[in-house]
């Protein structure tokens, strides 16, 4: 019984210490509101799965973003075979933006910046979008490149590239400094 009150203790510290962090990363993948409250699901319902196997290799935090950045894929992936057959199929996963339904950060009432940021972000190509995303989160370009299975390099190289298009697009948008 050890077992399982060490897994409810790291499942309750997850969901706590990350907050809306799970929510957010079922945002990136889906924006269909609905269909993103399930993918939050099958995150949750993968973690708690998942805890047995967490042997501390890396820190509680990185493994549940893993654990959410697989799951985010899978569903991405379904989606998209979903799509295949549809007369005017997407570009891709590159062309899919999170859902910009109100978040209690807009029930406080953004900001035009921020607002102006949010299309941006949703803008940008998934990979870009996933790196800014996890650095927003706070983690570190290791944890990241462990999270996205991709090395720090690659974290750096695609977190520029996603500062300088959003740099670009906010300045187009005369959200520039």
């Amino acid at each position: 019984m050890a077992e399982s009150s060490r897994r409810e203790a790291l499942f309750a510290e997850i969901l706590g210490a990350e907050g809306p962090a799970p929510r957010r990363a079922a945002n990136l993948y889906e924006r269909d509101p609905a269909r993103a409250e399930d993918l939050f699901q099958e995150i949750c319902l993968a973690l708690w799965r998942g805890l047995p196997s967490f042997r501390g290799e890396a820190t509680l935090r990185t493994f549940a973003f893993r654990i959410a950045h697989n799951r985010g894929m899978s569903h991405a992936a379904r989606g998209a075979r979903r799509r295949q057959g549809g007369a005017s199929a997407e570009i891709g996963l590159a062309a899919e933006v999170p859902d910009p339904a109100p978040t209690p950060e807009a029930a406080l009432g953004l900001s035009e910046r921020a607002a102006r940021l949010r299309q941006a972000m949703a803008a940008l190509p998934l990979g870009l979008r996933q790196v800014m995303t996890l650095t927003l989160e706070g983690l570190a370009p290791a944890e990241i490149g462990a999270v996205l299975g991709i090395t720090e390099n690659n974290v750096a190289v695609r977190a520029n590239r996603a500062r300088e298009r959003l740099r670009a697009a906010l300045g187009a948008a005369g959200g520039g400094r």
